[in-house]
């Protein structure tokens, strides 16, 4: 077969599902006609390719399938979902649903990118999109997300409104997190309270680096202070962020120290 024409070439058009398989393979047999079955139901919105592992080693090999079925979905010539295994019709459409791009999604990348970089009119543009797209709880995920230091308040507010909340139940729980560190009164005389408060601040003002930096001396100066505060608000700031945010690969190390 020509896997670059059917594959990598066509998926630059539209989605190819790739079916790594072999006539031996039991479970292979078991998710082939299912495989089949949603590619016709697709109506052309995906096409499926099956790929015969005995007779193309060097595309196993150089896809890395070490067991099959293997099934590695293509967009833009390159693989952006698989999952492995013979998986019942519906785990199949769920992943389906989950990986195939969609204007939409696209549209969404593409703002959240821009949110990333600090374009100031991306907020305007998310929001333009939760209009154009009310059912997507992704897209007020991300609002709740990009929200949540300067405006805690609005973000739980947001927060309401996602229908699938078990699907996000971490992300949710992370956001509700901070908003309950920024919305406590820690104005007492002490010198935690007076750190978390200035670290409160700084959040607020859009400077999530000295934010960070101030809890985590509140963390090295009282880890229990109203129930681990301190410790709790910096877990869920970096869970946010994410691990390749450039203030998680700076301070994390210097906070997971603050802890012993």
């Amino acid at each position: 077969m020509d896997f670059d024409k059917e594959v990598i070439t066509k998926s630059k058009n539209v989605p190819v599902v790739v079916d790594f398989w072999a006539p031996w393979c039991g479970p292979c047999q078991f998710l082939g006609p299912i495989i089949e079955e949603l590619a016709g139901e697709a109506n052309g919105a995906w096409e499926l390719v099956k790929v015969n592992s005995d007779e193309n080693q060097h595309l196993s090999a150089a896809y890395g399938i070490k067991g099959i079925p293997a099934v590695k979905m293509f967009h833009k010539g390159e693989v952006v979902a698989e999952f492995t295994g013979a998986l019942p019709k519906h785990e199949i459409q769920k992943w389906l649903d989950q990986y195939l791009p969609s204007e939409e999604k696209e549209l969404l990348s593409q703002i959240e990118q821009k949110l990333i970089a600090g374009d100031e009119n991306a907020l305007g543009e998310l929001e333009g999109f939760i209009i154009d797209y009310p059912a997507s709880d992704e897209a007020r995920m991300l609002m709740a997300r990009s929200i949540v230091l300067q405006d805690p308040s609005t973000s739980r507010e947001v927060l309401l409104k996602v229908v699938n909340r078990n699907k996000f139940f971490e992300e949710i729980q992370q956001i509700e997190e901070m908003s309950q560190f920024l919305e406590t009164d820690v104005s007492m005389e002490s010198a935690v309270g007076k750190k978390l408060g200035a670290a409160q601040e700084a959040f607020k003002n859009d400077d999530p680096e000295n934010g960070i930096s101030l809890l985590i001396e509140a963390v090295m100066t009282d880890k229990t202070f109203m129930d681990e505060l301190p410790r709790r608000a910096a877990v869920a700031f970096f869970q946010l962020v994410g691990t390749q945010n450039e203030l998680t690969k700076k301070y994390r190390r210097k906070f997971d120290m603050a802890l012993y």
